[in-house]
């Protein structure tokens, strides 16, 4: 009957249904409105959702050049089955923040999250924090207590500085990758658990291999999937929404209206090596948010190595020969330390502050650009 095809309607996801003939005007525009509330609802959960997983999944991830394009799509791939996943890359890459997107990502969100810092645990204790201790186990050891391993049931265990896993955790880490089977220390039972392994590195793992002090079975058998992080000197196309992020997300945590950044600030951005990476550029951005007092960051509020600039006449003079001639960064820097020199006779140190640098930085950099017999 007509009840019968209602119920199936709603079941397949109308949001409501009219009998014929029993309507009148004023109750189908209330149902109407009612509708487009449920609808606005849904919308504005949806929006929740893509936040959330942009404030504990992807902060890091921002950004349009063709290197994180590249990490991007690997992740949408890789993140669905259960397959181990080796992210490499330096120090403040964003290694973690990838590792918590695949969870976010994959069919195991709603499981656990557990990290493990390798580095941060001499190896008489990693192995009993990844796969737990009997009572007794070792001296002091008076009570039964369970590893990641277990804590990451159904979820993702992320491994970070993996390179730092002592020989005998490795063994132990390589039988439960082949098995999902492992042993609490100092306990004979044979335990079982569906992990997702992520893990993650700054050292070159297969370097390592070669040395022989990273067993190559665990190598492949972490590295069925590798991910590798370009450092943010190389996806500099990234900064400016990468800033924008974070100066958005510190206004909101400090209650403060900054909305961006002077245009000699993000030029101080984008000429920074960023030897931090990500994490150096987020540390900064709080820096500046903190210190700002309007609604704009500039280059005064910038933590001290950033506003470590060229002297303004000679950085104008540079920027004209940039507009003229096409140079690229490199020769162009090289032209500002020649003109210092040259305004300053040949002293170092004076050419150093007129550029805004360290003595030693100007010395790196007249013998990188063989600038040697300037006088």
């Amino acid at each position: 009957g007509s009840e019968d095809v209602a119920v199936e309607a709603m079941k397949r996801g109308a949001d409501d249904y009219i009998a014929k003939g029993r309507l009148k005007i004023e109750e189908l525009e209330l149902r109407i409105q009612r509708a487009l509330k449920r609808r606005g609802l849904e919308s504005e959960n949806r929006q929740l959702h893509e936040r959330l997983d942009q404030k504990y999944g992807m902060p890091g991830l921002v950004g349009s050049s063709p290197a994180l394009g590249d990490v991007m799509e690997v992740i949408r791939q890789v993140a669905p089955p259960r397959t181990p996943v080796l992210i490499t890359g330096e120090s403040g890459t964003g290694k973690e923040v990838v590792a918590k997107t695949i969870h976010q990502l994959s069919t195991r969100s709603r499981g656990p999250w557990v990290a493990v810092h390798c580095a941060g645990l001499p190896a008489a204790l990693l192995e009993s924090e990844l796969f737990g201790r009997g009572k007794g186990a070792f001296t002091g050891a008076h009570e039964r207590r369970p590893g990641r391993v277990e804590l990451a049931q159904g979820g993702t265990l992320f491994l970070d500085e993996s390179g730092e896993i002592d020989a005998t955790t490795q063994v132990k880490l390589l039988r439960f990758l082949g098995e999902r089977t492992f042993e609490r220390l100092g306990s004979g039972k044979t335990l079982t658990a569906d992990v997702r392994l992520v893990a993650a590195t700054n050292k070159d793992l297969a370097a390592m291999v070669k040395a022989g002090t990273f067993r190559e079975d665990l190598y492949f058998r972490l590295a069925v999937v590798p991910i590798h992080l370009p450092p943010l000197r190389e996806r500099v196309a990234d900064i400016p929404a990468l800033a924008m992020a974070f100066v958005q997300e510190y206004a909101r945590e400090n209650g403060k209206k900054v909305k961006g950044l002077e245009t000699a600030a993000m030029e101080a951005l984008l000429r920074h090596r960023w030897p931090g990476n990500v994490r150096e550029l987020r540390t900064a951005m709080e820096h500046a948010v903190v210190l700002c007092r309007g609604e704009t960051v500039a280059v005064k509020d910038l933590p001290t190595a950033l506003r470590a600039a060229p002297g303004e006449a000679v950085e104008q003079e540079a920027r004209e020969k940039i507009a003229a001639g096409g140079l690229s960064w490199k020769e162009a820097e090289r032209q500002l330390v020649i003109h210092a020199l040259e305004a300053c006779d040949g002293n170092r140190t004076e050419a150093a502050k007129k550029l805004g640098i360290s003595r030693r930085t100007l010395h790196r950099k007249i013998h990188q650009f063989g600038l040697e017999d300037m006088k």
